[in-house]
């Protein structure tokens, strides 16, 4: 099998981050010993990641030929020395492409950088988001000028597109990022290049704020990287969440995997999952929400803002858990005063009210621990002040 691309659509006008498909052609010349089997079954054994559904869509829409005839019935038999082709639309190939966009950075040395990112940054390019990322601005930073053009695997034929501005893509609170260094997945063809040079140990949603390391260094890298892994780096996230959380200190768990109601989003499930473990301490209670510091006992996709939502305190501004209509108890959640403030607290901070404080880490070669802490942004701080001139 061999795939080919080809442009399907003028370049002229479309918006750089979804760039028009081009058209992928997977060639087969069935063996003279080929036991019969129906094509829906030959495709989608023989092409990675095809599922029959998707297959039968291609063969419906007259995208698979055989013997140069257009296959009628996806439950035709595929015999030997039959020449089958099959056409699939996909994204073109990813590049990374330096960009001059500014960075806060806390810390940098030969082997590390420590960067506070700001709310609305992508950690890493991806389908959906290939320009305007934290690693596009890494790469310039670190003196990168070309594009690097980078192939799309063959096995990406028939995934479903990623979109890092959704909760169905990769992008995550908490999980160890796929890097350069240390591709996972569908991402290693993304990742492994011998000119790019930034590690991303860590990752944080577009809407989360805070500080995050870069590993300048692959052996700097695996070292990060085992910290995050074993739990022994120090982070601490503060989060303004609805409603008025009773206990001071407290413990989050529940184990967490995708929601039968809506694969995009996670959610605290009864059977399966990852097990999940979130501690909490109130740092102050306002009338209608509180502020919480968060450290985590593990790692899971959106933790926080699922295991939060999972208690009835979702996350203030978390479109996708439940913190765009909060249900306040202990008083009329629909009185004008309640909604009025609701409408200004959204207002304040229009995205999920989570910022990444405080984080700490071994050096990978000196050894010296190092701590960093980012102040709240400008946002998260005017959402404090709504909060704190509301009284029930």
């Amino acid at each position: 099998m061999k795939p080919e691309h080809n442009a399907t659509s003028d370049l002229q006008d479309f918006d750089p981050n979804y760039p028009p498909y081009v058209e992928r052609v997977f060639i087969f010349d069935v063996p003279a010993k080929q036991t019969p089997m129906r094509l829906d079954v030959f495709l989608t054994e023989y092409i990675a990641n095809a599922t029959r559904s998707k297959v039968q869509t291609a063969i419906d829409a007259g995208n698979v030929t055989v013997n140069g005839a257009i296959a009628m019935k996806a439950s035709r038999k595929v015999l030997p020395l039959d020449h089958i082709e099959c056409r699939v639309m996909r994204p073109p190939p990813l590049a990374l492409v330096p960009e001059a966009i500014p960075l806060e950075i806390c810390y940098e040395d030969d082997s590390v950088l420590v960067i506070n990112k700001a709310a609305g940054m992508v950690t890493h390019p991806g389908f959906g988001n290939r320009y305007g990322t934290l690693v596009n601005a890494v790469l310039y930073h670190l003196g990168v000028r070309e594009a690097i053009p980078l192939e799309a695997s063959n096995d990406e034929a028939f995934e479903e597109d990623n979109d890092n501005d959704t909760e169905a893509s990769n992008e995550d609170d908490e999980e160890l990022a796929p890097s350069f260094f240390a591709p996972s997945g569908s991402e290693a063809s993304l990742y492994a290049h011998d000119s790019v040079r930034p590690g991303i140990v860590h990752r944080l949603d577009k809407d989360t704020s805070g500080i995050l390391v870069v590993s300048k260094e692959i052996s700097c890298h695996a070292k990060l990287a085992k910290q995050f892994a074993d739990r022994t780096a120090k982070r601490q996230y503060y989060a303004l969440v609805w409603g008025k959380v009773k206990e001071d200190v407290g413990v989050i768990e529940g184990n967490i995997g995708r929601s039968s109601r809506d694969r995009k989003i996670m959610s605290v499930v009864a059977q399966g999952g990852k097990y999940a473990c979130t501690e909490y301490e109130v740092i102050e209670r306002f009338g209608a929400c509180t502020l919480l510091a968060l450290k985590l006992r593990t790692g899971r996709t959106h933790q926080i803002r699922v295991h939060c939502s999972s208690i009835h305190h979702p996350l203030v501004g978390d479109e996708a858990y439940g913190g765009l209509q909060p249900n306040i108890s202990g008083g009329n959640s629909n009185s004008a005063a309640i909604r009025h403030h609701v409408t200004a607290l959204l207002q304040a901070i229009p995205r999920q009210a989570l910022h990444a404080r405080t984080l700490g880490f071994t050096h990978p070669v000196s050894g010296a621990w190092l701590e960093f802490a980012a102040e709240l942004p400008a946002d998260f701080a005017a959402a404090l002040e709504v909060a704190r001139a509301f009284t029930k």
